[in-house]
């Protein structure tokens, strides 16, 4: 699994209210949903953010509420991949189950700037910064896991009671 594009940068405890604010949960219309995504916390969000472009964010990402809005708003934004210290638990597995690749890299959070080009290869646990040169070295996924968001989720990998 490789990703590449731009970093869009946040800091700690991002929490899923700020993600996707309460006010737009009446609506289970994925492009709805991104078109609102993180615009409580920035508002050049929606404008900035492009097709593959890889979210960098600090600790506790996806604090707050168990809803799955949150990582399906910004799957459905364009960011292929979001990198942080840490995430709420709740949240990375609704991450997973919607098919949407994160990965915890204390490293590269540090070592990666807004609008920075970031490469990843998560077959082999590889951050590259192309912008500054540095490699940043994380875990692998699970071949599970690959497949899992190869397929774009959970629901859409299972056939006849396993992951295909």
């Amino acid at each position: 699994m490789k990703f590449t594009g731009k970093a869009i940068k946040y800091g700690d405890n991002v929490d899923t209210d700020v993600i996707i604010p309460a006010r737009y949960l009446n609506t289970i219309d994925k492009k709805e949903l991104a078109s609102h995504c993180m615009e409580d916390i920035d508002k050049t969000f929606k404008d900035k953010v492009e097709a593959g472009d890889i979210m960098v964010a600090g600790n506790n990402f996806g604090c707050g509420s168990s809803r799955e809005h949150a990582p399906i708003a910004i799957k459905e934004s364009g960011i292929s991949l979001v990198i942080a210290r840490n995430f709420a638990r709740i949240f990375y597995r609704n991450a997973i189950n919607i098919g949407l690749a994160i990965v915890e890299c204390d490293e590269a959070v540090d070592g990666i700037s807004e609008g920075d080009k970031v490469e990843a290869d998560l077959d082999n646990g590889v951050i590259y910064n192309r912008t500054t040169g540095k490699r940043f070295q994380t875990q692998p996924f699970p071949p599970f896991i690959q497949k899992i968001i190869a397929n774009g989720g959970l629901v859409e990998s299972i056939k006849n009671g396993e992951i295909v």
